[in-house]
């Protein structure tokens, strides 16, 4: 199991700030929305200007028609990062058009599909997709395992009966993970390290028990030191 770090801070220079904390661990790196619209592919360039060998999961969660997101994933490659992810709920056509597209290059990123994002309780994700998230979470990950997607995003408590319906090495990553029992926030579905150890997850996905705290690298080396206990 290993670690990626939610780099979600108000700037770019907060985030570098954070970085250059922890620049001697190894660790994935995880790079969203709010940070890439802002600060574009300098935060891509700026993080392996601090340690090359940081691994950098692109988290933007592609969603359109199938061409779109296979163009959109051939640019994402070129960046250099390591991981990527599209929405499930795209379809299995939009998935295949991505590998089939990756596919044909000399190396690759990593792509993940995400089947319901950690926000959603059961009852708002029955009123979109009409089923509980267990079974259409599960069904959402079949179609992405069929697609040649190489794992998927879920929350902690749904890694185990995935990898059952796919394989066991079908990668998962897991959101919304509070390592010391801090608040869930705007997460609806945590956990701990121990259930993501139990549950089989590839990936955590830490952010705010690390860059709200006084000490994030004292929280990384923690985490990182709990993660070799299992």
């Amino acid at each position: 199991m290993e670690l990626c770090i939610a780099l979600d801070r108000p700037s770019l220079v907060e985030n570098i700030d954070l970085v250059k904390e922890i620049k001697d661990f190894d660790v994935w790196l995880k790079v969203g929305f709010r940070s890439y619209i802002r600060d574009g592919e300098s935060i891509i360039n700026e993080l392996k200007s601090i340690n090359p060998n940081f691994k950098i999961f692109l988290d933007l969660k592609l969603y359109d028609i199938p061409n779109t997101m296979a163009d959109a994933a051939e640019e994402i490659a070129d960046l250099g990062i390591d991981m990527f992810n599209v929405h499930a709920s795209a379809g299995k056509r939009g998935m295949s058009a991505v590998m089939e597209r990756l596919n044909k290059r000399e190396s690759r990123p990593k792509v993940l599909a995400v089947t319901a994002l950690t926000s959603f309780d059961n009852k708002e994700f029955m009123e979109i997709y009409h089923e509980p998230i267990p079974k259409k979470g599960v069904q959402l990950a079949q179609h992405s395992f069929e697609a040649g997607i190489d794992g998927v995003v879920a929350s902690v408590f749904e890694s185990k009966i995935i990898k059952e319906h796919t394989s066991n090495d079908f990668l998962t990553l897991t959101p919304g993970i509070r390592p010391f029992g801090e608040s869930a926030d705007d997460q609806k579905r945590v956990g701990n390290i121990y259930v993501a150890k139990n549950q089989h997850v590839d990936y955590i996905v830490v952010g705010r028990p690390i860059y709200n705290s006084e000490d994030p690298r004292g929280n990384v080396e923690k985490i990182l030191a709990e993660l070799t206990q299992f």
